[in-house]
């Protein structure tokens, strides 16, 4: 006998299908009126699961800003102020572009999260609206200081 026939014979293989990941046009999480109606505010027309990543880049990207928005506008601004005698009109446009800045990529990364059918997408929404708030009173703190309101 040869080695060739001690061997035993291979199995046949066996088509195991891959699992798919839903596409872009399959059903989301939830389709509660609440996550309808905010899909549709938010512009949101399909799934895409590749987004979550995007989402979690840039609500950390969205933090930083307003964290560096934070200690430019409450520490730097305060301090600088009356070692470089400027007044508050230098301060003012500052920190309304980054509150702009801020809202902007907010935005962003909320439609991401929405995008992407994140399980803690109603989370996010509500501590983004909680920044959206903060934002707000800051833009207006802002125009204050210059004179417009």
């Amino acid at each position: 006998m040869s080695t060739s026939e001690l061997q035993a014979p291979a199995p046949a293989a066996t088509a195991v299908p891959a699992p798919s990941a839903p596409s872009a046009g399959a059903r989301y999480r939830s389709d509660r009126a609440a996550d309808r109606l905010m899909r549709r505010l938010l512009g949101i027309k399909d799934r895409d699961l590749r987004s979550g990543e995007g989402a979690h880049k840039a609500f950390r990207i969205s933090v930083l800003i307003s964290a560096f928005r934070c200690v430019i506008t409450y520490v730097a601004i305060p301090v600088l102020i009356p070692i470089l005698s400027l007044a508050g009109w230098v301060a003012a446009p500052v920190g309304i572009a980054l509150c702009v800045i801020a809202a902007i990529n907010g935005v962003v990364s909320v439609r991401r999260f929405w995008r992407a059918d994140h399980r803690h997408r109603w989370t996010y929404t509500a501590f983004i609206g909680v920044v959206f708030v903060i934002l707000t009173i800051s833009t207006i703190t802002e125009l204050g200081r210059l004179g417009v309101i």
